[in-house]
């Protein structure tokens, strides 16, 4: 950061682009220019964009793995312990213990850890609900759901210096380059 110029109460420099593909080849500029806590809006979805802004994989198909495997253990678990220990009843001769019966209450049982685990792990990782972000202090904002795409190069970026910054956005064809407010 740049010691001239104060930046607390700036949360970054946001530039509004008019197509997806003019914001994708900015996002790769701003990536090759080596800043980091960049971040992207959009009111579609842009599969090259994930990549240009340089996200990194996320956690959420481990999580999403172990849900569904302690799920199911949990499932079968339950079945073992009522027909085994809790309850024990020899019906007929056949074992206390039968797997395959446990099958349809294991599967569910996975299923359901999964699908939990995925929805609330998306909500932490998202860090959702968010009702307030300083990007929505920009009152071009809310062109972002119609037809409008923006690049915000956040103050916390190691390279970030108030002036060299929006002359570097300037420079990528923006349509417009404005401050955003904590």
């Amino acid at each position: 950061m740049s010691a001239s110029i104060p930046t607390s109460g700036i949360h970054g420099l946001m530039a509004e682009f008019e197509s997806p593909t003019t914001l994708v080849a900015a996002a790769n500029k701003t990536r090759e220019a080596g800043y980091v806590d960049v971040d992207a809006y959009s009111p579609i979805p842009i599969e090259e964009l994930h990549h240009a802004i340089g996200f990194k994989n996320t956690k959420l198909p481990l999580m999403v793995l172990i849900g569904g495997l302690l799920g199911g253990t949990g499932g079968f678990s339950l079945e073992y312990w009522v027909s085994a220990i809790a309850y024990p009843l020899n019906v007929g001769g056949k074992p206390l213990v039968s797997w395959p019966m446990f099958i349809p209450v294991t599967f569910e049982c996975t299923i359901l850890g999964a699908a939990l685990t995925a929805v609330f792990g998306m909500f932490m990782l998202n860090k959702l609900p968010q009702p307030y972000h300083p990007v929505f202090n920009n009152p071009r904002f809310a062109m972002a759901s119609r037809n409008r795409f923006f690049l915000c190069i956040e103050a916390t970026d190691q390279q970030f210096d108030l002036d060299k910054t929006r002359a570097f956005l300037d420079t990528l064809g923006a349509h417009e380059v404005t401050t955003v407010a904590e």
